[in-house]
């Protein structure tokens, strides 16, 4: 079967940045289980994806553009470390959970200095090229229940809701 939209597809798949560090890869998990022209996954894996089948391998670079897209500054802000619960904890590379009006946002703490902590809730691999290698593990026809809910039950996809 072919992929088209409305398929659900099962990858792996092994993502680097342009120098070649690993960021992830699935092989030693289930793999990443989607609903093909669902935005499941990010736009420029998904288009190349299209029309490939069951068995088929390649390599594919991403640009920001159609990955991640690029930082907006907007969502860097700087906050008092007095904010914090634990501000004797508080280190850059640790993510928090943030409680917003738009819902819970995720953001990085980049740099704490004095008593301000810079957060930054871009996600981490914006501004980044990226290097896929993947391999279609299979391919079949969406369930209805899967159509109305926009994406994949089961392994690798989302659990039964």
């Amino acid at each position: 079967m072919t992929i088209k939209k409305n398929s659900v597809v099962s990858i792996h798949y092994t993502l680097k940045t342009t120098d070649n560090k690993l960021i992830e890869e699935s092989r030693n998990a289930h793999p990443l289980t989607y609903l093909q022209g669902a935005e499941n996954i990010i736009e420029g894996l998904e288009n190349e994806l299209l029309g490939k089948e069951k068995g088929d391998k390649f390599s594919l670079v991403v640009q920001p553009e159609e990955a991640y897209g690029y930082s907006d500054p907007e969502l860097v802000q700087e906050v008092s470390i007095s904010m914090f619960e634990d501000p004797e904890n508080v280190e850059v590379g640790i993510q928090i959970e943030i409680d917003s009006d738009e819902g819970l946002v995720y953001a990085m703490i980049t740099k704490v200095e004095n008593e301000v902590v810079t957060l930054d809730a871009n996600h981490p691999l914006t501004d980044m090229t990226l290097m896929y290698d993947v391999e279609v593990v299979d391919v079949r026809e969406a369930t209805k229940e899967e159509l109305a809910h926009g994406h994949a039950h089961g392994p690798g996809g989302f659990e039964h809701h």
